[in-house]
Formats: structure tokens, C-alpha cells, sequence
């Protein structure tokens, strides 16, 4: 089995923190920009939905190539195994928790 490297990317978007998983990173062809690629998502066979997950993969989901400014990267860090993906306030940085949908009940 061949080990490949696996990055979490840490940076700021919008006010929030992202957490972000990929197997590459690199100095981007766009100046002043980090490009990440191959984004790293649960398999989909788990029967619990993790509703961050589930937002990111939604907004980031058919992204082939995530360009993103250098002052906005908070860490990059090569890492063993995926943890948890997460949205932090940047405040705080406590977890925001995307609540699931409920049926009949407005956001």
C-alpha cells in the first residue's frame, strides 16, 4: 500500500475559520496565491452525516483546484489520517455547528 501525503489546510474565509483536507498543495501559478487540490472528503458509506462535512462538500465539492490568497492560509500542516472537518469562528475559534435540516421548521 502506498502512503500519500495527506495536508490539512487551515485558513480564513468570510469571517469564519475552514479546516480542509487535500493531497496537494503548492505555490499557485496566480501570484500571491496558494493553490489546493485533490480535496479530501468521508467515503460516504458511514451511516452518521456529519452536517460540516456535508456544507463544505457542498461548497467546495466540485472544486478542482482551490485558489487561495496567501495572507488568507493559516497553517498548512502534512499529516498521518483525516480528522474531522470543521468551520471555526475566528473570534473564538469554537466550532460552528451546522444544525441538520429540520423538516417544517425555518431557518
Amino acid at each position: 500500500m502506498s502512503h500519500r501525503t495527506l495536508y490539512k489546510i487551515t485558513f480564513l474565509n468570510a469571517g469564519k475559520i475552514y479546516e480542509l483536507y487535500a493531497r496537494q498543495v503548492a505555490a499557485s501559478s496566480l501570484w500571491g496565491f496558494t493553490e489546493v487540490s485533490e480535496l479530501v472528503w468521508e467515503s460516504g458509506d458511514s451511516v452518521v452525516i456529519d452536517p460540516t462535512e456535508e456544507r463544505l462538500r457542498d461548497e467546495f465539492g466540485q472544486t478542482r483546484k482551490l485558489h487561495l490568497p496567501m495572507q488568507s492560509v493559516i497553517r498548512v500542516e502534512e499529516v498521518d489520517r483525516k480528522g474531522q472537518l470543521a468551520i471555526r469562528d475566528s473570534q473564538t475559534g469554537d466550532r460552528i455547528v451546522t444544525p441538520f435540516p429540520v423538516p417544517g421548521r425555518p431557518r
